[in-house]
């Protein structure tokens, strides 16, 4: 199975929806929330989830899926490994924002 590697801005967005969920819903629904982000990836990882090719416009190669609120946007590697590239909220300009993702 490819190992799951969380991209540098993706890891700074679970910590923004970690801080985010646990300043308005507790610790307990930001915990629950991020374990599901993560059993996600592991899905993805285990090609047990459909994902969607990014669209051409985004001007990058990879696939999303939802989860709940999130849009999780990977890639493969070079190795063959999951990239997790980034991670936005569905009321967020995805494609804005993924762009700066992945050329910052």
């Amino acid at each position: 199975m490819a190992e799951v590697r969380i991209q540098l801005r993706a890891s700074h967005r679970l910590d923004e929806i970690y801080r985010h969920t646990r300043e308005h819903w507790g610790d307990g629904q930001a915990e629950r929330y991020i374990t599901g982000l993560f059993d996600v990836f592991s899905k993805i990882a285990r090609h047990e989830i459909a994902s969607k090719p990014i669209p051409a416009a985004f001007g990058h190669d990879g696939f999303y899926v939802r989860y709940e609120r999130h849009v999780i946007y990977w890639r493969y590697l070079s190795n063959a490994d999951i990239g997790i590239v980034t991670i936005l909220h569905e009321r967020m300009h995805h494609m804005a924002h993924f762009r700066d993702d992945v050329e910052n």
